[in-house]
């Protein structure tokens, strides 16, 4: 590791370059040939033109959710102390206002104004060498802290259940399907297999508290001596997707499943759960199906749920999938699909020789690439309701869940600000990268506007 203000000089550059080593490690790399497989793939594309029109009703409602982290020190204490501050938020977009703005020369400022209603939740939680009392290690404080937050917070505050009550059922389902137990974060009995219960309750041989929320394992993320970006990245992506799920049971709970069919939900990211909590994938794979079940039945049409990448290997892919080897771009149709298998994925994204299906584990939605009538690229990923949509040796129309809905969606929602990006999305970042609404629960008032607007259309 170099000093600071050191650089480099030509002499070890030179050497590197000139290795044999390096050179006989170069030539035996195999690259994969993106340009050579495009002629095939275009082939195999599926084009909107050609999927049926459907009967279902349009969402003209967006509820986009997206969230926020930042990391910062504390300036008392002990060195390198740090804490993360998470903020998530959902933004409610009225299409039907956009429809109407759209049509006027100079927009009235109010009208605009009124377009969007934002909700937000913010917390902060400890860090390296954070302490709220020295008989409470920093790791007990934060394993305290995660449980308190979803005890004390939901999306609907006046009688929807706590974000804790919505973890917790997805624990249940986790404890039903059984899988191996997380080790105990008690020091000292760390080789223990964690008894998992509902709420607080003791270590049996220490007294100490444990929570139920521990079975999420974030604790094993902590630092103890330095930054901690990837625990706090971990909460927020956590927290997010319990968050996305205590608003579906919310509209359950309160009789509202007729009005899902206008809304079209977003999430920022995929549709998956990573690192030590990836076991709420399956869980709220589970649930998603279970309510979409139970609102299939009042509207007779799947729910519209879709996570958006932004950037990653997937969209890099479809990056040179979109340019062939003389390095012109834009030749991949527009208004057109690729649905990719599982097969596909290994051989030519992320190499894999696993008999294990890519993403199995932790995602709860398929990805697929898609270029919108304004030429724009997009990694959708849409939410499974079967074993058969989630079936990833295949992949076909049917297994894409209101796929030309879906892609009608998206040309009226793409960005022509950002790459790989959508408009919900963008307000949703807003929000949670700036929360003006800080503190503020507006789920209830969302709800009203929703089931306003199922009225009134009927």
């Amino acid at each position: 590791m170099s000093f600071e203000g050191e650089f480099a000089n030509y002499e070890p550059l030179r050497r590197i370059f000139s290795s044999k080593k390096v050179e006989q490690f170069l030539d035996e790399l195999e690259v994969c040939d993106v340009a050579s497989n495009v002629t095939n793939i275009l082939e195999k594309v599926i084009q909107k033109k050609d999927l049926k029109n459907t009967d279902n009703i349009q969402p003209d409602l967006i509820l986009a959710m997206d969230g926020s982290v930042a990391e910062a020190s504390v300036t008392k204490g002990f060195p390198n102390a740090n804490y993360g501050y998470i903020t998530i938020a959902s933004v409610l977009i009225d299409m039907e206002k956009i429809k109407v703005i759209q049509s006027e020369k100079f927009p009235d400022p109010r009208k605009v104004n009124a377009i969007e209603s934002a909700s937000t939740f913010e917390s902060v939680f400890p860090g390296c060498n954070v302490f709220q009392s020295k008989t409470e290690a920093p790791k007990e404080f934060l394993r305290r802290k995660i449980y308190e937050e979803l005890q004390e917070n939901s999306a609907l505050p006046n009688g929807g259940e706590t974000l804790l009550d919505t973890y917790e059922y997805l624990l249940d389902i986790k404890l039903k399907n059984s899988g191996n137990p997380p080790r105990c974060p008690i020091e000292g009995y760390e080789d223990e297999d964690l008894i998992i219960q509902r709420g607080i309750y003791k270590h049996a041989k220490t007294g100490k508290p444990l929570y139920s929320t521990d079975a999420l394992r974030l604790h094993e993320l902590m630092n103890p001596s330095g930054s901690n970006g990837e625990l706090f990245g971990q909460i927020m992506s956590a927290f997010e997707k319990i968050w996305f799920v205590n608003i579906l049971r919310a509209f359950e709970k309160k009789g509202w499943l007729g009005t899902l069919r206008r809304v079209a939900f977003f999430i920022d990211g995929p549709l998956a759960v990573f690192s030590t909590p990836s076991w709420l994938a399956k869980s709220i794979s589970e649930e998603i199906i279970r309510i979409n079940a139970e609102q299939k039945k009042i509207n007779n049409q799947d729910m519209i749920i879709l996570g958006i990448e932004k950037t990653g290997i997937f969209c890099n892919h479809f990056q040179d999938l979109d340019t062939n080897r003389e390095g012109v771009k834009d030749i991949f149709p527009r208004e057109t699909a690729f649905l990719i298998n599982d097969q596909y994925i290994k051989e030519n994204i992320i190499f894999s020789d696993s008999i294990k299906p890519y993403g199995e584990d932790t995602y709860f939605g398929r990805k697929f690439f898609y270029k919108t009538s304004s030429g724009k690229r997009l990694i959708p990923v849409v939410a499974t309701y079967s074993d058969y949509e989630k079936n990833s040796k295949t992949a076909n129309v049917s297994q894409f869940s209101r796929l030309k809905d879906i892609m009608e969606l998206l040309d009226r929602l793409v960005s022509n600000r950002y790459p790989n990006a959508i408009t919900p999305l963008i307000s949703a970042h807003a929000e949670a990268a700036i929360p003006f609404n800080m503190g503020q629960k507006l789920f209830e008032q969302i709800a009203r506007q929703i089931i306003e607007r199922d009225k009134t259309n009927g």
